[in-house]
């Protein structure tokens, strides 16, 4: 039997671990309201309504109107409002089915809090048993014609950078959570579907187990070497979580299920990776050296003007960053294919997420030699 201080050391190692990749919530922060109510996922009006009753006391029932978001593919949305003043909606967000094994909800909250606090994110009304409830943010959602926009690519890497250069640890050294998420994805894919799966496709169209495993190791070992910073990162920057205000002139970010303290460059390659879009995915859209080197040259001024840096960005740091980011993008490729394989199995969302994954995966493979050649400038 251990020592009781040996005990007590090894807990505290690991709450200590924790508390290097987790988010921190400033002291004083509003609590969040919670509100006892569970919401079906397959009639989500009526349980939105009962949520109105209580978040929006005053507004007549008969004159409430509601608006049903189909993009999603994690959870199920639905916005709620009065006619006669479509901006003050408040969204109703369902958590998917069994998504609490693919999303740390504890971590998602703390996300929406620090950002709020920092003018990133919208306001957040209540959670309740099997969701939260939200300010609308208006505008309008992207897609993969208009991230390749000049003018709302250079609103994006200068709105990351501003999300990158928030302070929300504890003093700790943040530590990347990619490596803990990806081994925990990989558990559930490595027992609950290669080895026991009766589904044909996963057999015929995802690579082995030993090589996921093994390409899982490589990347570890390689992608951590290369020096990008640990930063409070998005993580799932896809187009249709960029709103475009028009009328303001800026962009934000909306959805934070799987922010976290991440490396830099894995929230940029990400990034990068989605500019092929999700339901139709095409890797020809995937942005040329001319049109990254745009990007993460706005990026680098703006991280540096919001880390108060005065130093100018230099063509060693800009080549860097390129580097680095495209590596990442790799990292990027099996994360998503782990969290498709997962979703495969419980999500009741209608969408071929077997098929995503495989495209994913294969990705990977594909661009892996070329991506490997590209070296960090001495």
């Amino acid at each position: 039997m251990p020592q009781r201080s040996t005990v007590f050391r090894n807990t505290k190692t690991r709450r200590n671990r924790s508390m290097e990749t987790e988010i921190h919530v400033p002291v004083g922060s509003p609590a969040i309201r919670k509100i006892p109510v569970f919401v079906d996922e397959h009639n989500v009006t009526n349980g939105a309504m009962k949520l109105i009753q209580q978040l929006r006391p005053s507004w007549d029932i008969s004159f409430i109107r509601t608006k049903l978001f189909t993009d999603g593919t994690t959870n199920k949305l639905v916005g709620c409002f009065l006619e006669e003043s479509p901006e003050d909606m408040v969204l109703v967000r369902v958590y998917g089915n069994k998504t609490e094994l693919i999303v740390d909800r504890d971590n998602e909250l703390k996300s929406f809090q620090v950002l709020h606090a920092n003018g990133c994110a919208p306001r957040l009304y209540c959670t309740f048993q099997n969701g939260i409830c939200y300010e609308f943010m208006e505008g309008d959602a992207l897609g993969t014609q208009d991230v390749r926009d000049p003018v709302l690519l250079r609103l994006i890497a200068a709105e990351m950078a501003r999300i990158h250069a928030i302070h929300a640890h504890n003093g700790c050294i943040p530590k990347p959570n990619l490596w803990i998420k990806m081994r925990k994805y990989f558990s559930l894919v490595a027992t609950e579907f290669i080895e026991h799966t009766s589904n044909t496709r996963i057999k015929q169209e995802l690579p082995d187990k030993a090589v996921l495993e093994q390409e899982m190791a490589w990347m570890k070992e390689h992608l951590s070497q290369l020096g990008s910073p640990v930063v409070l990162c998005h993580n799932d920057l896809l187009c249709k979580n960029i709103i475009h205000n028009a009328k303001e002139g800026h962009v934000r970010f909306i959805d934070y299920e799987y922010s976290s303290y991440n490396y830099q460059a894995f929230d940029i390659g990400n990034h990068f990776n989605e500019f092929a879009g999700m339901s139709k995915l095409d890797y020809r859209l995937y942005p040329n050296r001319e049109m990254q080197l745009e990007w993460l040259n706005t990026y680098l001024h703006a991280y540096k003007h919001f880390t108060k840096k005065r130093e100018a960005v230099t063509d060693c740091e800009l080549e860097t960053l390129f580097v680095q980011v495209n590596k990442f993008a790799l990292a990027s490729h099996f994360f998503w294919g782990f969290w498709a394989v997962i979703q495969a199995k419980y999500s009741t969302i209608d969408f071929d997420f077997l098929g995503y994954a495989a495209l994913r995966f294969n990705q990977y493979f594909k661009i892996k030699p070329e991506v490997m050649a590209l070296k960090i400038p001495e």
